[in-house]
């Protein structure tokens, strides 16, 4: 059973055209699908008070739905904007209507008008790109002005069709033999003017502000991600809808790890005995210090994993690797005692025949060189 209209936009039967027109527009702006994009419920909402304001809002209409309610309109012919093709072109005069327009072609420029998308770029630490963080930024916008609800004219007014081109939004000028159409310079294009401008926005339909936008920045994220913040953008005209607010993130760089995705590296200094003789460390990681075997007879440059030590995946479920890598320290500044434990250490090293295969690779390589010469 269909509802009644005047119980839909909340007036009553004796109600005037102009304060079915103030209810409707309210109830437009509560319930349009572009201010609740995945509310199904807010859309039904939206055809079902459109249906009864372009009823009682129409003379012949209303009168009929008067005298013989929803089966008298449907017996005339009436289908509803619900149950046309494209419901959402069709609600062109309509808003025309509601916020001071005429005819279809003026109501696309001068209907509602949604706000621009805004771009805030934020610089967030190596840390708090890996673990995620929550921070709250100070954004200035062009936001809706609410004495005049984006109409840009003062309460009592409405806006008027532009004396230059008579709501067309173009002018037309004739240069020969040819005629050259060119936005109108009066309504910059909009098809209308404000004759009595609103005092709070000068007639523009947005004020400037600063407002505090929380944002909750996921762990994982890297240099170049974005995040979009549905309605936080520059504030709609005219009933539009907000545009959107897209925060670019730029990470600093981290003096010891460095990132590819979702793997740490880093590299670890070990001295050159703990390099011979296997040692345990403390690596610190990205998640806290953790334990790694060296082991005796490791080489500058050998590379270790530590499982689930990287960057948490922005899909969840898992973490990346990190990856250390040796640095072997060769000790300098030696006292005269360290000098003669390491001559002796590099004897014994002749005697067990230790430098046998360092020798051997250069006499193959001295070989190979002074062969080349004679061939040339």
């Amino acid at each position: 059973m269909q509802r009644d209209y005047y119980e839909i936009l909340s007036v009553s039967k004796s109600a005037d055209g102009t304060t079915i027109k103030k209810s409707y527009r309210k109830l437009a702006m509560k319930y349009h699908p572009d201010r609740n994009p995945d509310d199904k419920d807010a859309e039904s909402c939206f055809k079902e008070c459109t249906e009864a304001y372009e009823v009682l809002s129409d003379e012949k209409k209303r009168q009929l739905y008067d005298t013989y309610g929803h089966e008298g309109l449907k017996n005339s012919g009436y289908q509803g904007p619900g149950n046309s093709d494209d419901m959402f072109s069709g609600l062109g005069d309509l808003f025309g209507d509601l916020f001071g327009g005429g005819g279809r072609s003026r109501t696309r420029r001068g209907g509602p008008q949604s706000g621009n998308d805004l771009r805030y770029d934020i610089e967030i630490t190596f840390m708090e790109a890996v673990h995620g963080i929550s921070k709250e930024v100070d954004i200035n916008r062009n936001d809706t002005c609410w004495t005049c609800e984006g109409s840009g004219c003062r309460p009592g007014f409405k806006r008027e069709v532009c004396p230059s081109c008579h709501g067309r939004g173009q002018v037309i000028r004739s240069q020969g033999f040819f005629q050259v159409s060119s936005t109108c310079p009066q309504c910059h294009g909009e098809g209308e003017v404000v004759k009595e401008p609103c005092n709070d926005c000068g007639g523009k339909g947005l004020v400037q502000k600063s407002k505090k936008v929380s944002l909750k920045i996921p762990a994982g994220v890297d240099t170049g991600a974005q995040m979009r913040l549905r309605g936080e953008g520059e504030g709609g005209r005219r009933g539009g809808p907000s545009g959107d607010l897209y925060v670019v993130i730029h990470v600093q760089e981290h003096e010891f790890f460095k990132r590819e995705g979702e793997t740490i590296y880093c590299q670890y200094p070990v001295s050159m005995v703990q390099a011979a003789l296997g040692c345990k460390v403390d690596v610190p990681t990205i998640h806290g210090k953790k334990n790694l075997n060296v082991p005796d007879g490791s080489q500058s440059g050998d590379r270790f994993t530590l499982k689930k030590q990287g960057v948490p995946s922005l899909r969840g479920g898992h973490r990346g690797n990190m990856i250390v890598q040796l640095q072997v320290k060769t000790p300098t500044n030696l006292c005269d005692e360290q000098k003669k434990v390491l001559q002796k250490f590099d004897k014994l090293c002749q005697e067990h025949g230790q430098h046998e295969e360092q020798e051997g690779f250069f006499s193959r390589l001295f070989h190979e060189v002074v062969g080349k010469k004679d061939n040339d």
